[in-house]
């Protein structure tokens, strides 16, 4: 498989970086804003209520950017202010005509997308000249949603956690039952870092309606999911772990918050994965009835989540088999801070290539323009290169790459593809299982980069 990364021009990158603050918006159904169906059927009547729900559901600032859009299912719905006529292009092919409002420079169009649990983009050409627009605009399945007849698991309260390994650290965490657990029969489990963002029903992160969904098809497990938060270590002052993070903030410029996160999610070692186990598993486990074994136990993130998976399986392989990692951020981002954990994160393709094998499954998935960092490295190439000593060793390896941005978006979209394949195959009555190379993957070349932007400059 080949796989293309576009080296951006300066035009590119500005509209990348302008996509960027958009990445974590979602237009969701709420009291003031509408959705993409029903903003459909408003456009579809020419309702008079149409200019004035546009701008209650979208802000001033993404109409006049050209980042305006919502989508659900098929149904997408996009919004611009424009002097001329705007182009939409979706997919880099043109796109439904704009209509325009009277009286107004609001210009809108519907648009129904075919292709479902992948990632799309669109951008507009305003007098010739591209503007606005999204690298990451997903487009989610039925699966994506909670399906007619599937019941709802229940989401615990927060819990906060005092950890002893890490001084004083407090984590909040949330545990989710699914319908079908059955306090009698071990249940399989699932943890998700940067967790309260995954614990949600809205599809553009969320994962409780695919959790739900794949249960009640018997295409995943019955599992307990635990979603935990990093923790915070403001208020341990002084202790060994406080002073490290004080240190790297400083060093580095970051909040003490997201050097804490740092701490735990880009180091290379042990020490997480025993947190999890020792910790906040074992209260897991003092409550529900949970399977031990590493066969029955997945592990997922992103970005700085998505190396802190990998690790934990990779130094733990006895806790945690499976592992999901969106825009893993396999670069050099804890390289050397700690004397006693020299490797980065970027050294985990010689790891693979070089140490014993470890017997896990993994799922990776990344994007052409996902950031660069002058510190830290490039997360595309660092993902391609995790990719390809995985193939070289005959890992049980799965490499999705799009082109998208430093985002949850092409993760989430094919997020019910995702649990199938970290799952297939599961049998309750096995506890291990060796893991291989699957033999669509044996035939298919490396993956290499072709830069093409170059050419063009």
């Amino acid at each position: 498989m080949w796989c293309d990364i576009l080296r951006s021009d300066m035009r590119k990158t500005a509209f990348i970086s302008l996509c960027g603050i958009f990445l974590l918006s979602v237009h969701a159904v709420t009291a003031e804003k509408l959705n993409a169906v029903q903003l459909v059927d408003l456009a579809k009547e020419s309702s008079a209520r149409l200019p004035q729900e546009i701008r209650d559901t979208f802000s001033e600032a993404q109409l006049k950017q050209g980042a305006a859009w919502a989508g659900q299912g098929n149904d997408f719905f996009f919004a611009v202010e424009s002097a001329t006529l705007p182009m939409l292009y979706i997919d880099d092919a043109p796109g439904p005509q704009m209509r325009s409002i009277p009286g107004t420079n609001l210009w809108f169009t519907t648009a129904l997308i075919t292709e479902l649990g992948r990632l799309h983009s669109f951008y507009y050409l305003v007098n010739s000249v591209r503007f606005g627009g999204r690298l990451d605009m997903p487009a989610f399945g039925p699966l994506s949603y909670l399906l007619p007849g599937v019941k709802e698991g229940k989401l615990s309260d927060k819990i906060t956690h005092t950890s002893k390994l890490y001084d004083g650290m407090k984590s909040d965490y949330w545990i989710y039952v699914p319908n079908d657990y059955n306090p009698n029969t071990p249940a399989a489990l699932m943890v998700f870092q940067d967790g309260s963002g995954y614990a949600t029903r809205n599809p553009d992160h969320g994962v409780l309606n695919v959790v739900d969904n794949l249960i009640h098809q018997k295409k995943i497990p019955v599992m307990i999911c635990v979603f935990i938060n990093p923790g915070k270590i403001g208020d341990s002052p002084g202790t060994p772990t406080y002073n490290f993070v004080k240190a790297y903030s400083d060093k580095w410029h970051r909040t003490l918050d997201d050097s804490m996160r740092s701490t735990l999610y880009d180091t290379v070692s042990d020490r997480y994965a025993r947190f999890l186990r020792d910790e906040i598993l074992a209260d897991v486990a003092a409550k529900y009835n949970i399977r031990k074994d590493a066969y029955s136990r997945a592990i997922a993130g992103l970005s700085s989540g998505g190396i802190c998976s990998f690790n934990a399986a990779w130094f733990m392989p006895d806790q945690f088999s499976r592992v999901l990692s969106w825009i893993g951020s396999f670069t050099a981002i804890q390289w050397r801070e700690d004397p006693k954990n020299p490797d980065g994160g970027q050294d985990y393709p010689e790891k693979v290539l070089r140490e014993p094998h470890h017997n896990i499954r993994v799922w990776l998935q990344d994007g052409a323009n996902d950031q660069e960092n002058p510190n830290y490295g490039s997360w595309p190439m660092a993902n391609i290169r995790l990719a390809n000593a995985l193939k070289l060793k005959n890992y049980d390896f799965h490499f999705s790459f799009g082109k998208g941005t430093h985002n949850p978006g092409q993760g989430a979209a094919e997020l019910p593809e995702e649990m199938i394949w970290l799952w297939r195959d599961y049998d309750p009555a096995k506890t291990e299982q060796t893991y291989v190379l699957e033999d669509a993957e044996k035939s298919r070349p490396l993956f290499r980069v072709n830069s093409l932007a170059r050419e063009s400059q």
